[in-house]
C-alpha cells in the first residue's frame, strides 16, 4: 500500500524544521469521508505496511507530530456507530481490551511502519498509535489507522512514549458518551488534527474523564 508524501516532510524521528500541516486533498482533514475498515476480528494477522520511506510526518507549529494524511487518514470500525455506542465504546466495564490486536501482531506492524515513516529513534519511545483510537470507534488493525507516533516535545529519551494525544482521546470519548458531541464529529476532528480537536468541538477536560487510555 503505497503512500504519497504530505507537503510537510519530516524524515526520521523528527528532523527538519517544523511546519504547519496541510491536509491531503480529499482526506478527512479536508472534510472527506473517513474510510471504514473490517472492524474487530476473532483473530488478527499482521497487515502489510506502506513501502519504506513513503510516509512523512507533519508537525504543528508547536512541534506536535501528525501522521501523513495519505498514508494514515484514519479508519473507523463498522461495529461502532452512533446507534451502537452504548453497547460498544460507552459500555460499562470497557470495550477496547476485547478488540485490541495482540502484541505479536502489532509488534511486527510497528517495525514495518517505522520503516514506512523513516522513524529511526528508539522504538520504546514511540507509540504504535491508532489515529482514530479504539475508544473513539477506530478500526483495530487497518494499516490506514495506525502509525508510529514519535515523541512529543518535552520527551525524556528512554522514558517511553509521552503522548498528550491520549488525553485528548479520553476527553472526546467522555463527551461522546455524555451526548455532548456526535461520534462522527469526534472522529472527523481527531483524524484531521488531534491537537485542535478539543477546541474545534468545544470539549474541555473534566474531572470525571477517568484514567487516560493509551491507544
Amino acid at each position: 500500500m503505497g503512500c504519497s508524501p504530505s507537503t510537510a516532510h519530516h524524515p526520521g524521528s523528527g528532523g527538519g524544521a517544523a511546519t504547519t500541516p496541510s491536509a491531503a486533498a480529499g482526506g478527512p482533514a479536508a472534510g472527506g469521508a473517513i474510510p471504514v475498515g473490517a472492524g474487530p476480528q476473532s483473530a488478527y494477522t499482521a497487515q502489510a505496511q506502506p513501502a519504506p520511506g513513503t510516509c512523512h510526518y507533519r508537525y504543528t507549529t508547536a512541534k506536535q507530530p501528525l501522521p501523513d494524511a495519505a498514508c494514515t487518514p484514519g479508519v473507523t470500525s463498522p461495529a461502532v456507530t452512533q446507534a451502537t455506542i452504548s453497547s460498544t465504546i460507552c459500555k460499562a466495564g470497557g470495550y477496547t481490551s476485547a478488540i485490541r490486536p495482540p502484541v505479536n501482531v502489532t509488534g511486527k506492524e510497528k517495525a514495518a511502519n517505522a520503516a514506512s515513516y523513516g522513524y529511526t529513534g528508539p522504538m520504546g519511545d514511540a507509540e504504535y498509535d491508532h489515529l482514530i483510537s479504539l475508544q473513539l470507534g477506530g478500526d483495530p488493525n487497518d494499516p490506514r489507522n495506525l502509525w508510529v507516533e514519535p515523541p512529543s516535545p518535552g520527551h525524556v529519551p528512554g522514558k517511553g512514549p509521552n503522548n498528550p494525544k491520549d488525553a485528548v482521546e479520553t476527553h472526546l470519548h467522555t463527551a461522546i458518551c455524555k451526548g455532548q458531541v456526535t461520534l462522527a464529529a469526534a472522529q472527523q476532528a481527531v483524524a484531521a488534527d488531534w491537537t485542535t480537536a478539543e477546541a474545534k468541538l468545544g470539549v474541555k477536560a473534566a474531572a470525571s474523564d477517568g484514567p487516560v487510555e493509551s491507544d
